[in-house]
């Protein structure tokens, strides 16, 4: 079997070949170099095509001899061998020429396919380190977003999803990211960015604490408004069912039957205050766990705001204002207290409450110390009373504010009562003292309605005809109008209150009387003193026995209303103080007419030692009788004190009449002047009985007995202690002394000698009366 021959290729075969070699199509992503891979073959097969020709070369040139043997042997053969053999040789020669081309060309685009395979390489690693990079990149972009929008949520207010964004870059899953500088700088960043979202959380709620100081009053406001229509509403139904009087607005019964309805202070058609800020804050702090520092800087911020509420100087027309401030201050912090859990401490707005409440007081107290007007008093009583009613509704303990509202109560009533007392005193001093004048049934009953009188005496006056003239004066009616008038305002006070019963009481019973024991009945007293008219006296006297009636029916009324009220018995002692006015204007009375009395008397012209004995009395008694009887009739007092006023001047006018015999005025007189004394007590005697007054006849018993001894010689039986024990027991034996001196002293005056006789009986009979009663006064 022949040897297989070898693959023969020609230049212009490699060449094409290398021709249709695409080592980089424009149309493939992907190097061509497989096709490479035979060109290079067959190029190795040449080079050894051509080792062999060079060996074979060698080898024929070492056997020339044979060869040429073989040549001459075989010529012809050999011959077309040779020219075969050179014909390989040329075309080995071009062969290798072509090779050697071929490899140099090989050579150098092997080198470019290398450099551009090197490039390439280089390529794909920068194109991954770029992808790489462009990864890291985009997650750094997305890191940065999250960061930038922290910013942007810190600005929006979204403090919450900012800390939780902070939290998530915080604890991303590691990745190429989490080595890198920048991640690392950002992590460094985040204690920055919390410290932001604080700062900013941290203003908000500044910002809030400052728009909730300047809301609270309009909060305060409303919640007054509030208490005022529920304390109206309870007045009213009140009013209609009596069974409720005994409570107050806040009290358990009020509390129960309260229709309340659905009225937020905080949220509603006025105002929305919102605790967002706040909220935000304390879940930010408590995340950031720094929840004690906003606590303590809340508490802080709060005192400071509770601090400034109330001025140094505090005008009373401003306490509505700081009330109201005051009251949507802790309403305020009610509701924090009750929606933010643990943050707020009972103990602390407790705290606040009492220094507020100490510091308004005595800011209250001191602004009051100088202030004489009660209804000052009455409105900062208002402003306190609803105020405390409605902080009562939220729980905090108004106690002091209550003892605090009593001491205000005590220094009211005394302003009260100098108020009223000065009117009492301006409407007793200008009183006419005429009795008071109506001619309507509407004027009778409007001032029916307003004085105190007994059951009998207003139905007799009810029962009237019109005009009529009431028994008592101006000044007794308008002394009854500002009475009620002043418990009305005494109660007035107390409205809302939580009363000490017996206290108020005590209180009002001791008010009480010093308006009508000092100011009413001291006033009146003075006013009989200086007044000198009888009737105007007496209609004093009338005023006075009415005020006595007054005290009893104001005493019973108030027992009444406090009794329905659990309240205790009300004392009014002001009728010892009327009964004593009383006495002394009876007094009065009785001096005045005492005084008219002097002066008739002062009209008498006496003859102490006249010749002859009158028949008829003197001039004088006529007019003085006529005056008495008209003047005391005419009196509009009770009959008991007429006849006190008759008794009295019927003593006066014995006394007057006692002392012509007794007194030291006369130093003597004679049996003639006695007898006509005597005619003038008859006269008065017969006058009184004819008056109705038979027992005013007493009054010149011991008159009558002294001139019955003297004018009928009986001295010695008034010595006989029986005869004197039962006939004379009234006479006072100086008296009857010094009428038988003046009697001895006119005998032993007179020229004849039966008076002088006569004078010197009536001498030892005075001695002898004197020597029986040395120690006696006249």
């Amino acid at each position: 079997m022949p040897p297989r021959r070898r693959p023969q290729f020609t230049q212009e075969a490699i060449e094409n070949q290398l021709q249709q070699i695409h080592l980089l199509d424009p149309s493939s992503t992907s190097e061509n170099l497989e096709q490479l891979g035979p060109i290079i073959k067959q190029i190795h097969t040449n080079h050894q095509q051509d080792a062999y020709l060079r060996t074979l070369n060698a080898l024929i040139e070492s056997k020339d001899e044979e060869i040429e043997q073989i040549c001459s042997d075989n010529y012809q053969e050999f011959i077309d061998s040779v020219s075969t053999l050179f014909s390989i040789k040329s075309y080995t020669t071009n062969l290798r020429e072509s090779i050697t081309t071929l490899d140099s060309g090989v050579a150098q685009v092997g080198r470019t396919l290398v450099e551009k395979k090197k490039a390439l390489l280089q390529s794909k690693k920068t194109a991954a380190n770029l992808d790489e990079a462009i990864d890291t990149l985009q997650a750094c972009l997305r890191v940065l977003d999250v960061v930038h929008r922290v910013g942007e949520m810190i600005r929006e207010g979204k403090y919450w999803s900012a800390l939780r964004s902070l939290e998530d870059i915080e604890n991303m899953p590691p990745t190429s990211l989490s080595q890198t500088p920048l991640f690392q700088h950002l992590l460094l960043s985040l204690p920055s960015l919390r410290g932001q979202i604080r700062e900013a959380v941290t203003a908000s709620m500044n910002q809030w604490l400052l728009d909730i100081r300047n809301v609270s009053a309009q909060v305060g406001q409303l919640a007054l408004e509030a208490m005022d229509s529920r304390t109206r509403k309870w007045r009213s139904r009140r009013e209609r069912d009596p069974m409720l009087k005994l409570n107050r607005v806040g009290s358990a019964v009020e509390t129960m039957t309260y229709e309340k309805t659905e009225h937020n202070v905080l949220d509603n058609e006025h105002l929305k205050v919102d605790f967002t800020p706040l909220y935000q804050c304390i879940h930010i702090y408590t995340a950031l766990d720094a929840l004690d520092e906003i606590r303590r800087s809340y508490q802080a911020d709060r005192k400071a705001q509770s601090d400034l509420i109330i001025p140094d100087t505090l005008p009373l027309s401003s306490l509505p204002g700081v009330t109201q401030e005051i009251v949507g201050f802790f309403i305020i912090e009610t509701h924090v207290l009750n929606t933010t859990g643990n943050f707020r401490s009972e103990r602390d707005v407790e705290e606040l409450w009492d220094a507020l409440v100490g510091r308004l007081c005595s800011t209250v107290e001191r602004v009051l110390q100088h202030e004489t007007d009660p209804d000052s008093f009455l409105r900062v009583k208002e402003s306190l009373i609803a105020f405390v009613m409605t902080l009562e509704t939220n729980s905090y303990s108004t106690t002091s504010l209550h003892t605090f509202i009593l001491v205000l109560f005590e220094r009211y009533v005394t302003l009260l009562e100098r108020q009223f007392g000065k009117r009492f005193q301006d409407i007793i001093s200008q009183d006419d003292c005429l009795p008071m004048y109506v001619e309507k049934a509407s004027e009778r009953d409007s001032v029916l309605e307003t004085v105190w009188l007994t059951k009998e005496e207003r139905q007799q006056l009810e029962q009237s005809t019109l005009p009529l003239n009431l028994p008592w004066s101006q000044s007794f009616y308008l002394c009854c109008q500002d009475i009620r008038s002043f418990v009305q305002n005494f109660y007035q006070f107390l409205e809302g209150v939580a009363q000490h019963h017996r206290d108020i009481d005590d209180l009002l019973s001791k008010s009480l009387d010093s308006l009508l024991g000092t100011y009413i009945s001291e006033s009146i007293a003075k006013r009989a003193e200086a007044t000198s008219n009888l009737s105007q006296i007496a209609q004093i006297v009338s005023n006075l026995e009415h005020f006595q009636v007054a005290c009893a029916d104001i005493e019973r009324s108030l027992t009444n209303i406090r009794t329905s009220q659990r309240g205790g018995v009300i004392r009014v002692n002001a009728a010892q103080s009327f009964s004593s006015t009383l006495t002394r204007a009876l007094s009065r009375v009785n001096a005045s007419i005492t005084s008219k009395l002097d002066d008739f008397f002062g009209l008498s012209e006496y003859d102490w030692t006249p010749t002859t004995r009158e028949s008829a009395p003197s001039m004088y008694l006529y007019e003085l009788v006529n005056w008495l009887t008209t003047v005391v009739d005419s009196l509009v007092i009770k009959q008991e004190y007429k006849d006190e006023a008759y008794k009295n001047a019927a003593e006066y006018l014995k006394e007057c009449l006692m002392d012509f015999l007794t007194g030291r005025d006369i130093p003597m007189m004679n049996e003639n002047a006695i007898s006509n004394i005597l005619v003038d007590v008859d006269f008065l005697e017969d006058e009184f009985k004819k008056n109705g007054r038979p027992q005013l006849m007493t009054a010149f018993a011991e008159l009558r007995a002294i001139a019955s001894i003297v004018m009928s010689d009986q001295v010695q039986q008034f010595l006989n202690p029986t005869i004197r024990q039962s006939s004379y027991a009234n006479i006072r034996p100086k008296r009857l002394q010094s009428v038988l001196e003046k009697l001895a002293r006119y005998g032993s005056q007179c020229r004849d000698q039966p008076s002088r006789e006569r004078g010197n009986r009536r001498q030892k009979e005075a001695e002898s009366i004197g020597r029986l009663y040395p120690g006696e006064n006249r």
